[in-house]
């Protein structure tokens, strides 16, 4: 689990974005100033707001770059050219002008903690499950879902193509039983029918059925 520290003087703002971070399994800290932001320790991420009750975000920022590495995305109401390239120019990964699209803003945190090497690679992600290809591993809420190895390659398989059609003869092109048997079109069924009720999706919202054709998954984060 990834920690952002939030440094925001509007409880509007707060409220909404520690919802929607949390939602997405951040975890968050938040300081309203400037004095609890320099108490708090440990985290991966930086949201912080140009303008705060106590000083300037900007000097704040120097603060942290002289003691850390951590990325930090500006949040604030300034749109002035001037402070948007002040704030690259300092070291700022990125700048986002209020008011903003929560989705796009949760969007540009993972592009910078994979900039910063702290989501690896190998690690496919869709609407709070999470595929490990190195590990082979599977994870919801932090817990592991346990899948045979037949039903980790569909799953890998539908991840790895999400937002698109995925046709149950490409599927059934890719996959073989432990035995190395080929897959019947009736037992893919039965294993998608398994992968869904592990991952808590027996109405198949998530894993969803394109009738007579295959299945497709889409990020309602994307």
């Amino acid at each position: 689990m990834f920690t952002i520290l939030l440094v925001e003087d509007s409880e509007t703002i707060i409220m909404g974005l520690k919802y929607a971070l949390e939602q997405e399994k951040f975890k968050v800290k938040v300081a309203k100033n400037i004095k609890q932001a320099r108490n708090e320790k440990e985290y991966d991420l930086i949201l912080l707001d140009i303008t705060l009750p106590d000083g300037n975000g900007f000097d704040l920022f120097k603060e942290i770059k002289e003691d850390t590495n951590v990325p930090v995305i500006f949040l604030t109401a300034r749109d002035e050219e001037f402070n948007i390239v002040k704030g690259l120019d300092l070291g700022a990964e990125d700048y986002v002008v209020k008011p903003f699209k929560v989705r796009e803003l949760i969007s540009r945190i993972k592009v910078v903690l994979r900039r910063y090497n702290k989501i690896p690679q190998n690690f496919i992600e869709c609407n709070g499950i999470i595929i490990d290809t190195e590990n082979r591993e599977v994870k919801y809420n932090e817990k592991n879902i346990e899948l045979t190895s037949l039903e980790y390659k569909i799953l890998l398989m539908l991840f790895s193509n999400k937002n698109k059609l995925v046709t149950r003869e490409m599927l059934l092109d890719k996959i073989w039983d432990v035995a190395g048997n080929f897959v019947n079109d009736n037992t893919l069924t039965v294993y998608i029918k398994r992968i869904r009720e592990k991952i808590g999706d027996s109405e198949g919202k998530f894993i969803k059925t394109v009738r007579g054709i295959g299945y497709r998954v889409d990020d309602e984060k994307e």
